[in-house]
């Protein structure tokens, strides 16, 4: 299922304090999905915390690599790329020289983040995967961590930036946990406004603390594996974090979804949420995977776009380049909303979002195509959605596909709901089968008739004179009328 090729490319290539990365977006998209997305580990800000300069060692391979990486831009045909330095640069006495080496080499404009500008960028790379975000937003890197407070309604608190990125809190303890223990408290115990986050979602940013999060996700066999939006209990979290700080390395090779490259700084990676979860003492942890980069995209989007309900963004995106009649999902919303008199915004969403991508998987082998619809739609990169408002989705169009509910990969995502929820999404999954059966998915038929509750009957009101309805409904419509909690289906046909 391909998507356009990108009409507006842009570049953001962040040299970190230990590593260099490039990605590029598509930016005729509300979403960050990456187009290109490299890393490459120079670690510059190694020995920043005893020696306050960059490391020697890595200054050379950290310019080869943003040559190459601008190179790369310019191949892409990016139409604009931003360079950004953070923490090593910012901090160390020699990065200004640094910095002007990139620009007298390669001809390009690098801008060293402030401390606030890098804290605000990683709270709307939050916001931008998940607009309604609020609490607090940490985002730990290998220089630093930044910690700013979102308001309920998007505004930006009180922030800082902490020199506790993982390789200079290693540096600063030795790598010694009681030492680390005191750094991180000695730095919180200023932080009055951290209450700010009490009983509010604590949002986490970084590749360390996304490895937790596959911990969490291995240990408990959570049925889905996709990082963003990851949520866990405080309680959860406090004893995952406890269990990998107090870890050695060889015990932490042992336990499955760890990366080799994250085993070094990990036990200090988990001691350290583990003591900003305590000071905050939120409702919950919940892991994104967008942070800096994709706030600079999200910053750099026109308003109407930043506005976009990122969900709905790309089902409507999907519905349009993979649906036979991308129109018919917003015909398909306003046809089955009586059935939904007292609906919240909350199912409008998920309605919506599952009308739009009824259609989307048209083209998969029918043998297959419900498991597949299911698969993609737990699988896509989705942003704004909890785990449990993705299978939702999934399974509202794998009932659409007259999916077996037998299936293992059914029963798998079927975990991540209540009783109410299930419900839900058979009945919304069995409206939208029931509709593509009338239309065979063709626009501009549905509008022709109503779809309505009357009394203890679930009424379909039809042209009497129409060929395209002179039809006997297959058992979708009485299985329809059981689910809305009718005793009977009637079909009424008047004169036009």
């Amino acid at each position: 299922m391909a998507l356009k090729q990108p009409s507006k490319p842009v570049g953001i290539l962040d040299i970190g304090s230990n590593s260099i990365r490039l990605c590029v977006f598509d930016s005729a998209t509300r979403v960050p999905v990456p187009l290109f997305n490299e890393k490459e580990v120079c670690c510059l800000a190694l020995g920043l915390e005893h020696s306050g300069r960059l490391n020697p060692d890595g200054i050379e391979p950290a310019l080869n690599t943003v040559g190459r990486f601008i190179a790369l831009s310019q191949a892409m045909k990016v139409t604009r790329l931003d360079i950004l330095a953070t923490a090593a640069v910012r901090d160390a006495t020699d990065g200004e020289a640094f910095a002007q080496t990139i620009r007298d080499r390669f001809d390009v404009q690098v801008k060293i983040l402030s401390g606030r500008e890098e804290a605000h960028l990683s709270a709307k790379g939050v916001l931008c995967g998940y607009p309604d975000a609020h609490g607090i937003v940490c985002d730990l890197g290998g220089g630093s961590l930044e910690l700013v407070s979102i308001d309920d309604g998007g505004d930006f608190g009180p922030h800082v930036t902490l020199p506790l990125g993982l390789l200079r809190l290693t540096e600063a303890s030795g790598d010694d946990r009681e030492q680390a223990s005191a750094i991180i408290d000695h730095h919180l115990d200023k932080l009055a406004w951290l209450s700010l986050g009490r009983n509010k979602p604590l949002h986490a940013v970084g590749g360390a603390w996304r490895s937790l999060a596959r911990i969490s996700i291995a240990f408990t066999k959570h049925p889905l594996t996709v990082l963003d939006n990851f949520t866990m209990e405080v309680s959860e979290a406090l004893d995952i974090t406890h269990l990998v700080s107090t870890q050695s390395r060889r015990s932490l090779e042992k336990i499955p979804g760890v990366s080799r490259k994250r085993l070094l700084g990990l036990p200090l990676a988990a001691l350290l949420l583990e003591r900003i979860i305590t000071r905050v003492d939120p409702s919950r942890l919940v892991f994104s995977i967008y942070g800096m980069r994709e706030g600079r995209f999200f910053e750099s989007l026109p308003p109407t776009m930043r506005s976009q309900d990122p969900l709905l963004s790309v089902c409507r995106r999907l519905a349009d380049t993979n649906s036979r009649f991308p129109e018919h999902g917003e015909e398909l919303m306003a046809w089955m909303a009586p059935l939904y008199p007292d609906e919240t915004s909350h199912h409008r969403r998920l309605r919506q979002a599952a009308c739009l991508l009824s259609d989307a998987f048209w083209n998969e082998h029918p043998d297959y195509r419900a498991e597949q619809a299911l698969l993609r739609v737990l699988r896509l990169p989705f942003t704004g959605t909890t785990h449990a408002e993705r299978a939702a989705i999934a399974i509202a169009v794998f009932t659409r596909y007259q999916g077996n509910e037998e299936n293992p990969a059914f029963a798998d995502t079927v975990q991540l709901l209540d009783q109410g929820a299930l419900d839900w999404c058979r009945q919304a999954g069995t409206v939208l089968r029931l509709a593509h059966t009338l239309t065979g998915g063709a626009p501009n038929i549905l509008s022709r008739t109503r779809l309505t509750l009357d009394g203890g009957s679930l009424v379909l009101t039809v042209p009497a004179d129409d060929p395209a309805w002179k039809f006997d409904p297959d058992r979708s419509f009485e299985r329809l009328a059981r689910l809305v909690g009718c005793i009977d289906s009637v079909i009424r046909r008047v004169e036009r």
